[in-house]
Formats: C-alpha cells, sequence, structure tokens
C-alpha cells in the first residue's frame, strides 16, 4: 500500500546544498579462493542526502523546521530536487499501453544503459516530441510520470523535462543547536528516496 505523500518540495535552496546522490545495497562475499562473490540486491538505486550541509543560516533552519513538522518527521514523502540530477532531454519513453507511456531517464555509457522511471516530474517543465515535432499529449500526470495520447502516437515518443525525487526524513528527530543569533549546528540529518 502506498504510504501518504504531500505534493510539496522541500526547500530548494537547503536542497542545492545537500551532500549526496545514488546508492545501491550490494552483498560481497570473500570466498575461501580469496575471488569475490557479489550479488546486487537492488536493481534500481535508491537516493540518500543529507541535508545539513545546506543549512547555512537561521532562516534556512527556521524553515526546514517548519516543514519536518508539516511531514510528521518520517510519516510523509514529499518533492525534493537533487541538483546534480534532475533533468533530461529527449528521453524515449516506455509504453505502458498503446496511449499512456511513462517517463523515464535513461544512463547510457559504452552500449550499456539503465533506465530509471521518473514519477515526479516538475510542472511545466515537460516537453512531448514524436518524430521530432512537438505534441500536446491529452495529460501529463506530474504524481506518476505517466503521460496519456488521445490516441496511441505514430511513434515512440520522447521526453525533455525537469523532475523531482519522492523523499523522506530518514528520523523522527531533529538535532539542531542554536549558538548564535544566525549560525546553528546541526548533525547529519538524512533524507532517503522512496520507492514507489
Amino acid at each position: 500500500m502506498p504510504q501518504p505523500f504531500l505534493d510539496i518540495s522541500f526547500p530548494p535552496y537547503v536542497a542545492r546544498g545537500a551532500t549526496g546522490g545514488p546508492s545501491f545495497s550490494t552483498q560481497v562475499v570473500a570466498l575461501a579462493s580469496g575471488a569475490e562473490q557479489r550479488n546486487v540486491l537492488w536493481a534500481n538505486a535508491r537516493g540518500r542526502w543529507n541535508i545539513s550541509t545546506g543549512i547555512r543560516t537561521r532562516a534556512q533552519m527556521l524553515e526546514v523546521i517548519a516543514f519536518f513538522h508539516i511531514v510528521k518527521g518520517r510519516g510523509y514523502s514529499f518533492r525534493f530536487r537533487d541538483w546534480n540530477d534532475y533533468q533530461a532531454a529527449d528521453m524515449p519513453m516506455v509504453e505502458v499501453t498503446t496511449t499512456v507511456w511513462q517517463l523515464v531517464k535513461r544512463y547510457t555509457i559504452a552500449g550499456f544503459e539503465h533506465v530509471r522511471t521518473i514519477t515526479k516530474p516538475v510542472p511545466g517543465t515537460v516537453t512531448i516530441k514524436v518524430n521530432g515535432t512537438p505534441v500536446t499529449p491529452a495529460d501529463i500526470d506530474h504524481l506518476t510520470g505517466r503521460v496519456t495520447f488521445a490516441s496511441a502516437p505514430s511513434a515512440a515518443p520522447t521526453a525533455s523535462f525537469e523532475f523531482d525525487v519522492p523523499a523522506r526524513f530518514d528520523t523522527d528527530h531533529l538535532p539542531v543547536q542554536a549558538n548564535a543569533w544566525d549560525q546553528q549546528v546541526v548533525s547529519q540529518i538524512d533524507l532517503v528516496e522512496v520507492r514507489e
């Protein structure tokens, strides 16, 4: 059952200073011969960020505290902008049905490709093309990343867009110490990407 999502954005100027990125889970077993056996447990990465590195002023800390109250700590997920990876250009979409297509971002190096499903495109940034010509779809769902066409497109559509990541706090306690009027001492505060 999907957990509650609030369609609100984490403060962008704090997100811009966050430290983090994609992470995988891999089990590494050392064999008697010294060789390794590696088991990749996750097919897709899960983002993790420390947002304390983005908090520079008391005003920013107060906004994070207010945001923490609204989302009830780990209770609700929300939109988070990973400023290191938030854009996609002319990405071939994935067909769900003949008239419904999913936004994705493709990572390609030397013939290898990883396809990442995008569920939180930023409203007003999505441009769809069919055979290189811009088209207007019947609907763009900004909470699932699915695009609906009035009729089946004549070719596989492509999309350019900006996107957010569904994320939540990884703590129910916000460790903050105020040392001076406009300075904060903040321990590590982690956000984690939410699987949808």
